[in-house]
C-alpha cells in the first residue's frame, strides 16, 4: 500500500524519472541500498521501485512507528523498525534476513540518518554504517545500489522551510530522478564491504543528480539500461556482478505529464 500510495502522490510534487544499469531494471531479491538526503526521498524511492515492480520491506527509524496512522501502517505491512543505540537493533537484522529468505526486497539507508545541512543542494552520500555489510555477509544476498536526487528540493532545511517546500512543490514541480545500479556481492570484511557499497551508491547518486540537474553524467561512467518507453540521455554505472552496456533514460510517464499542478 505504501508503494502504491507513493507512486500516486509523488508525481503531484515533482517530475519523477527512473533509469537503471543494463540488466538492473529486473531487480533480483536482495538488499536495496539508497542514499538518504530528505524526509521526502523514501516516498520518491518507493515510487520508483514500484514502477520497477519492487515493493520492498523498509528498515526505518523506530520513531516512525510512534506516528499516528503511519506507525500502524508500517506495522501492518511488515516494515522493520530500527532502534539505534539499543540492543533491539540486532533484531532488525534478524527480521531483514527472514524477509530476504522469503524472496522480498529490503530497502536500507546505510547512512543511518539525514545530513545535517540546511540548504537544498545535492551532496554525495555520507559515511555508511556497517549494518548493510553485516546483513549482506550473513545472507549472501546481492546489494542493489540506488541513487536518488531532487528530493531536497521538495523538503529540506528548517521545519518552516520544509513546510514551505512541501506546499510549493506542486507548483514548482522539481525534477526527481532515481538511478538503480547493477547488483554487488559483498564478500569482503565489513570495512571493505561498507566502503565498496558506499562507492556504488555514490556512483548511482551521481547519475541521478546529473539527470535531476538536466545534464549528462561524466562520460567515464557506463550508460544506464533502457526502461520501457525511454529515449537516450545520460550515462551511469557501478562495479557489478553483471555486464553492463549502453542504455537509455526514462522520460516522465504520461501520468506524470498529466499530473495536477496543485494538491
Amino acid at each position: 500500500m505504501l508503494s502504491r500510495l507513493a507512486d500516486r502522490l509523488v508525481p503531484a510534487f515533482g517530475q519523477l524519472t527512473v533509469t537503471a544499469d543494463e540488466g538492473a531494471e529486473h531487480l533480483p531479491a536482495g538488499i536495496i541500498a539508497a542514499n538518504h538526503s530528505s524526509t521526502a526521498d523514501p516516498a520518491v524511492v518507493l515510487a520508483a521501485l514500484h514502477r520497477l515492480g519492487a515493493r520492498p520491506v523498509v528498515l526505518a527509524a523506530a520513531g516512525l512507528w510512534r506516528v499516528p496512522l503511519l506507525g500502524r501502517l508500517l506495522a501492518r505491512e511488515g516494515h522493520i523498525p530500527v532502534h539505534r543505540g539499543d540492543p533491539r537493533a540486532l533484531r532488525a537484522l534478524d527480521l531483514a534476513e527472514e524477509a530476504l529468505e522469503e524472496g522480498r526486497h529490503i530497502l536500507i539507508y546505510a547512512e543511518g540518518g539525514l545530513p545535517d545541512r540546511k540548504d537544498s543542494a545535492e551532496a554525495a552520500p555520507g559515511t555508511f554504517r556497517r549494518g548493510l555489510a553485516r546483513l549482506a555477509r550473513r545472507t549472501g544476498a546481492p546489494v542493489i545500489p540506488l541513487g536518488q536526487a531532487g528530493a531536497r528540493r521538495i523538503v529540506s532545511g528548517s521545519p518552516l522551510k520544509q513546510l514551505a517546500g512541501l506546499a510549493t512543490a506542486p507548483v514548482r514541480r522539481p525534477r526527481l530522478h532515481v538511478h538503480v545500479g547493477s547488483p554487488l556481492l559483498l564478500k569482503d570484511d565489513e570495512p571493505a564491504a561498507t566502503a565498496r557499497a558506499r562507492l556504488a551508491v555514490t556512483a548511482a547518486w551521481r547519475t541521478a543528480a546529473a539527470h535531476a540537474a538536466g545534464t549528462t553524467a561524466p562520460p567515464t561512467r557506463r550508460s544506464p539500461a533502457p526502461l520501457p518507453g525511454q529515449v537516450p540521455h545520460g550515462t551511469g554505472g557501478s562495479e557489478s556482478i553483471r555486464p553492463t552496456g549502453t542504455g537509455r533514460d526514462s522520460r516522465p510517464s504520461q501520468r506524470d505529464a498529466q499530473a495536477p499542478t496543485a494538491h
